[in-house]
């Protein structure tokens, strides 16, 4: 589906009818529907593939645009006899006052053609049923699936549930669940209906979304889970079991147990209901939710992703504490540099050179460990919180982005010679040079393995 948004203000009430009149001042288009479990997916970085039903016209080459920025790879079905499947909808001042559908029925398997390339070629499968037709043969691509050992996630349609027996995962709604099983007066009949579907259906597991109370987890056999809710303020609930199956099918692809994976989905979920319109969650926003939550967040990260740590951080208040250096060989001197380092403030940042830098600095026989296994070794102590590379010979350009309130360099520095020095200066922090550990030295341990 191409899901459009016209967004405007309004002041007055039509002359022609009881209506507002809103003026269009921007306007905005996102893939929809099954397209947007595929954005979801793009945006957790998971290879994907999409099979669905377009119409030849402006919409579908538009929506097919939209998923090849993201490098979704289409096999779309065009049909000259039905449009691209399109909801329009009109905002003001946060509300949405219409939505206008055009879309008609479609009356066959439509995307057979591409299924036997995808399942040759997936190693997870989301089946997204939107109840529009194309995919009448559901129960097919089920046992096709199983056949070939692949998981096959549900997000279903309708009341014949029968339709999706032996799916891996099914992720009913909760009004959608009890349309088939009943109407659920407490958590314990929930569970009950739950274990019997489970068992009629041949599932391997069920999950429910509860919208404000959260999600129930069960799988074959096992005992139920319950999740609270993660949403803080919620603006738009559009998509967002979209966003759910999708962070499930990738966190699962990654190896994760579904009890994991169902935390890292109501975390997503609760990311996107804050935004307005379909939505995705991404890598960076999982992290920062983690790190607010205290389960996660330290370690390795990229420059776009470490900006948005600290921003979070900074909105609580934390001294944020930043370094750099090659950290070549780690010793006892780095160590009780860094601990010290950690000890000013609530964060500490190390930069460290990338491996082209090191040997501009050192010369051509450095680093003798490479980049990655450098800031593994970093990220590993108990003192540093967030490790990221930068490219060029000093740290300055990245500093500059980071400001943080405290500079660090080890050794007899003078504060005008440190890199970002300045800049850190002139947002009010301040920079420190701290106590060099005599007999310490990567250099030293090199050159006395080779005398050696």
């Amino acid at each position: 589906m191409l899901d459009r948004y016209w967004f405007g203000g309004t002041n007055r009430i039509s002359p022609e009818a009881p209506v507002p009149v809103v003026h269009i001042q921007d306007s905005d288009e996102r893939p929809g529907g099954a397209a947007n479990v595929a954005v979801n997916l793009a945006s957790l970085n998971a290879k994907t593939m999409l099979l669905g039903v377009v119409g030849d016209d402006e919409a579908g080459d538009r929506l097919h645009k939209l998923l090849n920025d993201l490098a979704i790879d289409c096999r779309f079905t065009r049909t000259a006899n039905q449009p691209t499947i399109t909801k329009t909808r009109v905002l003001s001042r946060g509300q949405q006052l219409i939505r206008l559908d055009q879309e008609k029925q479609y009356q066959q398997d439509a995307i057979e053609a591409s299924v036997e390339d995808a399942l040759t070629w997936a190693n997870m499968v989301i089946l997204s049923d939107y109840g529009k037709g194309a995919l009448q043969n559901i129960e097919d691509l089920i046992e096709r699936c199983c056949a070939k050992g692949l998981p096959v996630l549900v997000d279903p349609k309708g009341t014949d549930f029968e339709r999706y027996r032996g799916a891996t995962l099914l992720t009913p709604n909760q009004g959608e669940f009890e349309a088939v099983a009943g109407r659920c007066a407490d958590e314990e009949a929930l569970v009950t209906k739950a274990r019997q579907m489970i068992d009629d259906l041949d599932l391997g597991a069920l999950l429910v979304t509860r919208s404000e109370k959260g999600m129930m987890i069960m799988e074959k056999d096992g005992e139920p889970t319950f999740l609270s809710t993660e949403a803080r303020q919620v603006y738009d609930v559009t998509g967002a079991g979209d966003t759910v199956i999708a962070t499930l099918a990738a966190a699962l692809a990654s190896g994760s147990d579904l009890f994991a994976a169902a935390s890292l989905a109501n975390l997503a979920a609760g990311l996107v209901v804050r935004k307005i319109g379909v939505a995705t969650a991404t890598p960076a926003e999982l992290k920062v939710a983690l790190h607010r939550r205290g389960k996660g967040g330290r370690g390795m990260v990229p420059e776009a992703e470490l900006l948005v740590l600290v921003d979070e951080v900074r909105e609580r208040n934390e001294v944020v504490v930043m370094t750099n250096g090659c950290f070549d060989v780690l010793h006892a001197g780095h160590v009780a540099y860094l601990e010290e380092a950690k000890s000013l403030g609530d964060r500490l940042i190390v930069a460290v050179n990338d491996d082209d830098s090191v040997r501009r600095l050192k010369g051509e026989s450095r680093p003798i460990n490479a980049l990655p296994d450098r800031m593994s070794v970093l990220a590993g102590l108990a003192a540093v919180d967030w490790v990221v590379p930068f490219t060029e010979d000093t740290p300055a350009r990245l500093i500059s982005a980071v400001l943080p309130n405290i500079l660090v360099k080890g050794g007899d520095y003078k504060v005008s010679d440190i890199a970002g020095a300045k800049e850190v200066l002139r947002n009010g922090g301040e920079v420190r040079t701290l106590a060099f550990h005599e007999g310490h030295s990567s250099t030293r341990i090199i050159n006395s393995l080779a005398d050696n």
